[in-house]
């Protein structure tokens, strides 16, 4: 088109061979920048440079030829990407100087007054349209980098997330693990505490009353007394054994409640053993949860059996307390005491006395407390709350 309208614009023959050789090193320009751009970074050193010569041939080029302004007007389109932010408005406003002076009518310089007037126009209407659509540009251009950073951090998190989602499936596993290995710990302290508190005492009743048949042999009728006292202790042993395995509440609650087992297992007590024992009952009787019953019942168990083994006590005594949201288990006797700094500490294959019933009370967020002297007797009470049946 240009060199069709050098005759328009009165191109004569040097214009015409300056123009092909302008035009020629446009294509190597364009030639050279489609083989470096792939590689070269935004807004680099490299973009720079061909923006600047493009810039310069087609200014050139629209001094020799107007028509040569559809070369300079590609300066509008890509100078977002190839200057930086702070370059973008001189290099529109370059392309502006280009484009009013190939408008103008008589290409570069303007020939006459009425030229420059136009050129000024011209100018004015491309710097302004330039820098309207630059700014938008702009404004687009720096969207496209908070989309840009926005999708990068979303990765970023994406990837945290996954991790996060790794360590938290292998944490769950060993949690699980953990809880396995803490429940079969518990079912362990919960079996041997309930051994303890049956088999034990009851093999050391059974032998007891073996003991005092054999001692008794002169008299049959009361060897006899003995004899089946011990064979009853056998079979509530055994049986007391059985629910302990199933997790079932002592055979003593099934068939009344907490004042009544304990009144029955006092007496049975105190007749066994031969000491004096009484049991009293304060506050409004309520109903509670079984396991609560169950945890005062072998906590009675156990202290009495502590009182006759250890304590030569001649009396003792249980006392019921029902108080509010509360309620609590006292056993007193009379014996000789113990100083509790003295005992040893409960192992792995230590008894579970005092230790076990604390751990009794704690599962159901209650306390025991000991209160002992040597030669004046012993107190173990126990707090728990009172929980009623679901």
């Amino acid at each position: 088109m240009s060199a069709l309208s050098s005759g328009l614009v009165g191109m004569t023959g040097t214009d015409m061979y300056a123009a092909a050789v302008l035009a020629s090193g446009a294509g190597a320009l364009q030639l050279w920048w489609g083989r470096t751009r792939p590689g070269a970074p935004p807004y680099g050193r490299a973009a720079q440079v061909y923006y600047v010569l493009r810039t310069v041939i087609a200014f050139a080029l629209c001094w020799f030829n107007p028509f040569f302004s559809v070369y300079a007007i590609t300066g509008y389109f890509d100078v977002g990407a190839l200057l930086p932010n702070r370059y973008v408005r001189a290099g529109l406003l370059c392309t502006a100087v280009t484009m009013a002076g190939a408008q103008s009518g008589s290409g570069m310089p303007p020939a006459s007054l009425t030229n420059w007037a136009a050129f000024a126009a011209l100018f004015v209407l491309h710097s302004a349209l330039a820098l309207l659509f630059g700014n938008i540009g702009a404004r687009e251009a720096a969207k496209d980098r908070r989309q840009t950073e926005t999708i990068t951090e979303l990765e970023r998190t994406n990837t945290r997330l996954e991790q996060a989602l790794a360590e938290n499936a292998a944490l769950h596993t060993q949690l699980l693990l953990q809880a396995r290995e803490a429940g079969i710990a518990d079912e362990r302290r919960r079996l041997a505490a309930e051994i303890h508190d049956t088999l034990a005492q009851g093999l050391a009743g059974i032998i007891a009353q073996l003991q005092a048949a054999a001692s008794t042999a002169d008299d049959p009728a009361l060897a006899r007394r003995h004899l089946d006292r011990a064979a009853g202790l056998a079979r509530h042993s055994l049986g007391e054994a059985r629910r302990s395995v199933h997790n079932l509440v002592p055979a003593a609650l099934e068939a009344d409640d907490l004042p009544g087992a304990l009144r029955k297992t006092v007496g049975e007590w105190s007749e066994r053993h031969g000491i004096r024992a009484g049991f009293t009952v304060t506050g409004t009787v309520e109903p509670l949860h079984d396991e609560v019953g169950a945890t005062l019942l072998r906590i009675a168990e156990e202290s009495l059996a502590n009182a006759a083994r250890h304590a030569s006590a001649t009396r003792a005594g249980v006392t019921l307390s029902y108080m509010g949201d509360e309620i609590t288990l006292d056993v007193r006797d009379d014996g000789r005491g113990f100083d509790p700094a003295a005992l040893p500490e409960q192992g792995g294959g230590g008894g579970f006395g005092l230790g076990g019933m604390r751990a009794r009370a704690e599962r159901v967020a209650g306390t025991v407390t000991v209160e002992t002297e040597p030669g004046l007797g012993t107190a173990v009470s126990a707090r728990v709350p009172l929980v009623r049946p679901a």
